[in-house]
Parts: structure tokens; sequence; C-alpha cells
């Protein structure tokens, strides 16, 4: 099974957030005990019960020079970014995390955060989707703009790049223009992890035709294996191969419960199958999933039901995902 952590970063009222060295301590904790990502949340309302300390790709660009194996997922809206910077931002992401780099594209509007960025009235639910839908395109084909071996140097021959594996993505949509390419290299991994939260019926098409990675919210077994089995027919349906997409449900409960009670019910749950994985939502305490890691990921492990260690350097190979396509 795959396993990520989801980091609430977020302080509330009568608390102050986590800070760096505290965000940093846990991650290589969860390094250590070989977690395939940390999803790290974000924020861009002002006003709100919560507020972020840090902004999103920001930390885990600090992250990646304090880790070394664990992926990096960041939350950045579609509604705060043009698609152009934010593809050049993971792209520069997964260069400097040697290919960990994931986006967490929020599908959702928060409440006051279009009114940051002169959409007072916000989208609404019909434009929001077409537009979302456009934007991840966009972003997944500036990421392709370039083929692997594109890039030259050639100091002797005066050639910076080959121009047939340079793509112009001159995109004219709905609601953004865009030429490219992106002046970036090609991301280590092919293209950055791509991770869609908690699809809406409507949205489910666009999660099936884009998503590396889905995160679902728990609920019954029952309930659960009809939805992953529903994503993997729609994802077929997209052409796709079913395996290229990784279903992983949130848990939220893991620091309430006994160690051997909490491995069953995720091996259950595993074995149903109703997932491909895990992702634990980090409650308040940093500390709080201490047992989980010392006690409940040694028990995966003696059933066979968890890696013993990384199987590679990127986070595509933790994931087992192929590359993120290409020209």
């Amino acid at each position: 099974m795959h396993l990520a952590v989801s980091l609430n970063i977020a302080s509330t009222a009568g608390q102050t957030g986590p800070t760096f060295s505290e965000i940093a301590g846990f991650v290589r904790k969860a390094e250590a005990a070989g977690i395939d990502m940390v999803v790290i949340s974000d924020s861009l309302a002002s006003g709100e019960p919560s507020s972020s300390p840090f902004e999103a790709t920001t930390l885990i660009a600090a992250l990646a020079t304090v880790t070394s194996r664990i992926g990096l997922v960041a939350a950045a809206s579609t509604i705060a970014h043009q698609p152009y910077n934010l593809a050049r931002r993971f792209a520069s992401l997964d260069i400097i995390s040697h290919g960990r780099a994931g986006w967490n594209a929020t599908m959702t509007q928060a409440p006051r955060e279009a009114a940051n960025f002169s959409r007072p009235e916000g989208f609404s639910g019909d434009d929001l989707r077409r537009r979302t839908q456009e934007y991840i395109g966009i972003v997944q084909g500036l990421w392709q703009g370039w083929d692997a071996d594109a890039l030259l140097f050639d100091q002797s021959g005066g050639r910076f790049h080959d121009p047939e594996k340079m793509h112009f993505l001159d995109h004219q949509g709905e609601f953004f223009s865009v030429r490219g390419p992106l002046n970036v290299a090609r991301s280590p991994q092919d293209t950055p992890v791509l991770v869609l939260s908690d699809p809406s019926e409507p949205d489910l098409d666009i999660v099936a035709r884009a998503a590396d990675v889905i995160l679902l919210g728990d609920g019954p077994i029952e309930s659960a294996k009809a939805n992953y089995d529903e994503l993997r027919r729609r994802v077929a349906a997209c052409g796709r191969d079913p395996d290229a997409v990784k279903v992983l449900r949130n848990v939220a409960s893991i620091a309430d419960s006994k160690p051997a009670a909490v491995t069953d019910s995720l091996e259950e749950e595993f074995r149903t199958p109703s997932c491909d994985g895990f992702n634990i939502q980090m409650p308040a305490q940093l500390s709080a999933l201490d047992d989980f890691f010392g006690l409940v990921l040694p028990a995966l492990r003696r059933r066979g039901l968890f890696r013993q260690s990384y199987r590679g350097a990127t986070l595509r190979s933790h994931l087992g995902l192929a590359g993120g396509g290409g020209q």
C-alpha cells in the first residue's frame, strides 16, 4: 500500500501554527519511516478562522533542502495563480527536489479567496469547473513542452537545444491564452505529480483524465469500494491504464485507535480493495503520529503490506507511476 500524510500548517484561534523547525523535524521523521509523500495545505483567504504561516510552495522548497527521499506536495489554488507561473514554479520545485514535487490542485473555492484576486463575486460552479479543467490542461501541457533530450548545451556547435524537441503550447481557450513553452527544463520525473482531493460527482471526469493521485474522504468500506471501482472505470474510459492513478483514502482517526486495531482496519480496507493506500490526516499535535510510525508501520511491514524502503529517488517511483507524459 501507499501512504501519505496531510499536514495542516494553519494556526487557529488560541494557538499558533508550527514553526519551520517543527515542520521540518516532522517531515524528516516521516521520511525515516518511509512515507511516500507529505501533502502541505495552504490558504489564501484573509479573515478566516485559521491562517497559514507559510506559503506552501515556498515551504516545500525549503523542505527539499533538509530531506532527500520523501515526496513533497503543495496545495496551490487555480484561482490565485496564472497557469504559466504555477507550472513554472512546480517545474522548478521538481528540479530543486530532484524529482520529488507534486501539486495538490484545489478544485473548490475557499470562502473569500476569489476576493483577493479581483473576483469578489467568485465563480459559478459551472464556470469554476470549466476553468479548472482548462487550467490543469495548460499546466500539464506546459510541463510536457520539452522532450527529455531537448536541451543539448552544445557549446562547440552553438546549440542550446534541438528546436524539433521544443513544443509550443499555443493554447487559446475560454479563460486563458498561453503560448509556452516554459523557460524551465523538463522535470526530473517527466512531470510533477498531480494530486486531486475529494472530487464531487461533476468533477470525476476531470479527475479521471488528469490526476496521478486522488485523495478520497473516509466512510464505510462498502461505499469506498464502490467509489474506487467507479474511479477506475472512468480512468479506463478516458483511455488510461487504471493502475496509472493511485487512490488514497483519507484517515482521520489514527491518533485515537490502538495500533493493532489501526493495522487491522487498514489491512481490511486495502485487501477489499477499496483503495491503493491511505492519506493520514495529521492531527494538531505533530507528535500524535509517533505510535503510527513506531508501531503501526512495522506491523504493516510484517504483514507484507508496506515496502521496506523507498523504491527509487522520485515521487513517481515511490508511487509506482510511469512518467508524466511526453511528446
